[in-house]
């Protein structure tokens, strides 16, 4: 089971004192954050991907190899990576370059966002989102897969005799979650391929997620990838703890109220009884959290929203030391009960022994398609050095 944190890098004004920080600062503040909870002992930071304001998550593969050099073992991932409207010739050059430069240490959440505008500024059309996600995964699955590739679809220019640099880190591509709240072909999409299915699990009722991760594991046994049970499920959640339970409802009110996504909307009452939002003590939220396998089942990777609706960075920093002290008792949770045949949440090393060991995947070209020459036909030896 992988625990961890996700960030939608917003840029929020703190109710409370009126101030907003600068895209410097809520930069900074990112690596901070991912920084402290590889220290606290989380598996995994992720980081979405926005390209307006009010967030400053544009570029997320920048973000991500920061903070990789920052850090020994935390895996990094998105939430999301937009493969709608980023090409993914470039996805499978950027992701495989941070998992060489990472040791493996990155995976990706494929989705559609939630930006309509986005679709436009990158030249592509909204009304196609599905079938978008779904060609060009498809494209970038094989990418990852084949060494050179001929291709031809609907949104992008034919590919002939292309091949993908870097090619995958020990002949493996990074793992790749499909992200979606409410669109089943979204969960049918990961069940094909056999990858995870991950649930935002942040603004609906407990109901519909279970609906959702349902259709996926039934699907994933359908294309024949083993049982519903051992399917590779994610979710996400968001609370704000205190020690004394009261101090987190006084402390947290005033961001949930005006968060620009759900403040001015359902009292923090109603919304932490009708979502997963807990607002409490280290020991409510480590209890709602372990109960979300009542409807989902036992899954492989559990994702938690806390720099968000302008939550100062010690603010944040602090919630984090308090995850960190209930982790233990989270881990044990989890493992309870949970069948021998249920797999781990897949890393680099576990998905390099299954394919059998690594392999080195480069490809040594005989010769430059462009020029017709290899680089080392352009040099000349001597004994002083190399001259062109």
């Amino acid at each position: 089971m992988q625990i961890g944190i996700f960030s939608v890098g917003d840029v929020t004004t703190d109710p409370t004192t009126g101030r907003a920080p600068t895209e410097h600062e809520r930069i900074k503040a990112t690596v901070a954050i991912a920084k402290k909870a590889e220290e606290v002992g989380l598996d995994v930071f992720a980081t979405g991907e926005h390209h307006n304001p009010p967030f400053i998550s544009s570029n997320p593969t920048a973000t991500l190899a920061y903070i990789g050099a920052q850090t020994e073992r935390i895996v990094l991932s998105t939430a999301t990576t937009l493969i709608t409207t980023t090409d993914p010739v470039l996805i499978a050059e950027d992701y495989a370059k941070i998992q060489h430069l990472t040791d493996g240490r990155v995976d990706l959440m494929m989705g559609r966002g939630n930006t309509g505008p986005v679709y436009p500024w990158f030249g592509k059309d909204i009304r196609q989102g599905i079938n978008l996600a779904i060609e060009n995964y498809a494209l970038l699955h094989r990418l990852w897969r084949e060494d050179v590739v001929d291709w031809s679809g609907r949104f992008r220019t034919p590919l002939q005799g292309y091949t993908s640099t870097p090619r995958p880190l020990d002949g493996v591509p990074p793992f790749v979650w499909h992200g979606s709240i409410r669109s089943p072909e979204i969960a049918e999409q990961a069940a094909y391929y056999g990858d995870g299915f991950f649930h935002n699990h942040i603004f609906w009722p407990a109901s519909h997620t279970q609906q959702m991760v349902d259709l996926y594991r039934r699907r994933w046994e359908h294309y024949g990838h083993g049982p519903a049970d051992t399917a590779i499920v994610g979710l996400g959640g968001q609370f704000f703890m205190r020690r004394n339970s009261q101090d987190a409802w006084n402390e947290f009110r005033p961001y949930f109220d005006n968060a620009p996504v759900y403040g001015h909307g359902p009292s923090m009452e109603d919304f932490t009884e009708a979502t997963p939002l807990t607002v409490g003590s280290p020991q409510q939220v480590l209890e709602r959290t372990l109960s979300f396998r009542d409807y989902v089942g036992d899954y492989q990777r559990q994702l938690f929203l806390v720099d968000h609706a302008g939550l100062p960075l010690k603010t944040v920093l602090e919630q984090l030391d308090l995850l960190g002290e209930i982790l233990p008792e989270m881990r044990k949770g989890f493992a309870e009960g949970r069948p021998a045949h249920v797999p781990d949440a897949p890393t680099h090393g576990s998905l390099v022994a299954a394919a059998g060991g690594a392999q080195d995947s480069t490809v040594y070209a005989a010769a430059d398609s462009a020029t017709g020459h290899r680089a080392e036909d352009a040099l000349e030896t001597t004994g002083g050095g190399v001259r062109a």
